[in-house]
């Protein structure tokens, strides 16, 4: 099966946060607060796969209030936050919308990743991501994390389907 086969057959994104809808530096204020920054295309593509019918779920290991209400003021109602286990977030989601494992898109970048990524149907990550992620990566974005790979897959996803623009 080639990737526009795997692309074509996409009805669900997950994404993890920190790597890949964020880049993967964090500062640091002087009160402690880990601030992240993120792409306003990413944030558009998101909105607009929601508004074409396309489920879309977060699973990250990241707390951070403020990308919290960034995820669900687009509109993300999965947003799993605080996950150690991506595995049981994974499967909980399944269990709820009884989605087929082949017509998930999941995207991640690091170790954490990796076991949610071998189960579903197309596995993709940034350029940035770890050398592991890569190589069990069906499709490597040519956008690096928080620079616009989740834009980049979900417009690759809704041009197929006809319903980008």
């Amino acid at each position: 099966m080639n990737n526009l086969e795997l692309f074509n057959s996409i009805s669900t994104f997950i994404f993890d946060v920190d790597g890949v809808l964020t880049n993967s530096e964090l500062i640091i204020t002087e009160k402690g607060e880990l601030l992240r920054k993120m792409n306003t295309r990413d944030g558009y593509a998101i909105r607009h796969a929601l508004d074409a019918g396309y489920k879309v779920a977060v699973i990250t290991g990241g707390r951070s209030k403020g990308v919290i209400d960034r995820l669900k003021g687009l509109g993300i109602s999965d947003v799993y936050a605080g996950i150690e286990n991506k595995v049981e977030a994974f499967e909980d989601f399944l269990a709820m919308y009884q989605i087929d494992v082949e017509n998930i898109l999941y995207m991640g970048d690091d170790l954490p990743d990796y076991e949610v990524m071998k189960k579903v149907g197309l596995p993709t990550c940034p350029s940035d991501a770890a050398p592991e992620i890569a190589k069990i990566s069906s499709y490597i974005s040519d956008k690096k994390g928080g620079e616009g790979c989740a834009r980049d897959v979900i417009e690759r996803v809704l041009r197929l389907h006809g319903k980008w623009q």
